[in-house]
């Protein structure tokens, strides 16, 4: 399978093979979840799990096929009967994502890590989605993200459990993306999205408080990084500027902690220190405007 130079789907096309669908017939195996879901409706009281099964079934037919907007339908189908539907989640954020809605990609994609953190697929989608997001809108392209739901504990699952069979995604990994497992990694996910809930809305004390519970359960890159945009808000610039560094510690390359380190350096007077972050931001990714628009300002200061 062929992929653009930015590493995203150039097509609407899932990784692997759906099972018992021979390669090409995803039409006509399309055709048969349709009269199955047509028997099932006739029939009358049909259990909502079986009919979501066969919604997400035929999206995933759909979206080989490259109609993503059908495997869209379906699978917000399909998640409306049972909500947090892994399979479902993860199909529709992979149709987002070839029809380059890149927002509603990454809530899929988030969502389902809610879901079961031990997905791959979903984590590399995030990062797909966060690279694609970074440069369409720039370092705030949070700020124009929908909302992520809170999945409620009851449809996590927990990391001694395996993950739901997804296409893509049937091998935990070794270890947890950019981050350290901790006792409860689903509940700090969702300590961090409620942090991220109350950033957009403006409330940064209190974020600083979700991510810090988050932290205690799941030292996550991710959440450092958000907190540190948290403190440099509230101009606490020494806890920034130690939050990156630990960032730094999980993902020595990270941007965001890269960049937000050297503002808070930059507020704390210490420009050397500044201009190496974003140096070594520039090495990773050297047409970043901001980057570079901080880096002029670093050397006139």
């Amino acid at each position: 399978r062929r992929q653009r130079r930015d590493g995203l789907v150039p097509r609407c096309a899932a990784p692997g093979r759906q099972r018992g669908v021979p390669r090409g017939q995803y039409g006509p195996a399309a055709a048969l979840y349709s009269r199955a879901l047509a028997q099932l409706e006739s029939a009358g009281d049909a259990p909502a799990e079986e009919r979501s099964v066969l919604l997400a079934n035929r999206a995933a037919c759909h979206l080989k096929d490259g109609a993503c907007n059908l495997c869209v339908a379906d699978c917000t189908s399909a998640l409306e009967l049972v909500p947090f539907g892994i399979k479902a989640l993860l199909r529709r954020a992979a149709a987002y994502e070839a029809l380059e809605r890149y927002s509603l990609a990454y809530v899929d994609y988030k969502t389902a890590l809610q879901v079961d953190c031990s997905v791959q697929a979903a984590h590399d989608g995030v990062n797909r989605m966060t690279k694609a997001l970074l440069e369409k809108d720039g370092v705030n392209w949070r700020q124009k993200l929908p909302p992520i739901p809170t999945v409620p504990i009851s449809a996590q699952t927990r990391w001694s459990v395996p993950s739901a069979q997804a296409s893509g995604a049937n091998t935990p990994p070794a270890t947890a993306p950019r981050g350290e497992r901790g006792g409860n990694v689903p509940l700090a996910q969702t300590l961090k999205e409620e942090g991220n809930e109350l950033v957009k809305k403006g409330n940064h004390k209190k974020a600083v408080e979700k991510y810090s519970e988050s932290l205690k359960l799941n030292k996550e890159c991710a959440t450092y990084t958000n907190r540190a945009l948290c403190y440099l808000t509230l101009k606490q610039y020494k806890e920034a500027a130690q939050d990156c560094t630990e960032a730094l510690k999980l993902d020595p390359k990270n941007v965001k902690a890269l960049y937000r380190r050297a503002q808070a350096l930059k507020e704390l007077k210490d420009y050397k220190s500044s201009i190496a972050d974003i140096k070594s931001l520039l090495k990773t990714e050297p047409k970043n405007t901001a980057a570079l628009r901080l880096l002029q300002e670093l050397n006139r200061a």
